[in-house]
Order: structure tokens, then sequence, then C-alpha cells
């Protein structure tokens, strides 16, 4: 399962916005409404870390050695 940041819309002047991570499944439709204030919300698109890898890959330890 993914975790999505979503980001509630204030709907007052003043009115402070809340950010909360939600676990979801990728094929659940982003949630409307934000489920503890039940204020409407959206779906933040924030950076993911990626597939980092440092040393030898697997591929390169198939190579023959030079003998």
């Amino acid at each position: 399962m993914a975790t999505y940041v979503y980001e509630t819309i204030p709907q007052k002047k003043g009115q402070k916005s809340r950010r909360f991570e939600v676990e979801q499944k990728m094929s659940d439709d982003p949630l409307t409404h934000d489920p503890k204030t039940g204020m409407p919300c959206k779906r933040i698109i924030v950076g993911g870390s990626g597939w980092v890898t440092h040393g030898s890959s697997i591929l390169s330890m198939n190579v023959k050695s030079g003998r």
C-alpha cells in the first residue's frame, strides 16, 4: 500500500489547513474529505525517495572475470 499526503482546504478566512497522511491502495479513489475533521481536502504531490542503490548491482555480478 502507498502512503498519500493530503491537505485540508480552508473554508473560512483565517482557518488553517492541516496536512495528514493516509495509507491507501493505488486503486483507491483520492479522499475528498478529512476523515478526522470532515473538511474538504486534496491530495498533495510530494517528491518520493525513489529507488537508490549503491555499490555493485546484480547485473554486474554476472560478468565473467578476464583470466
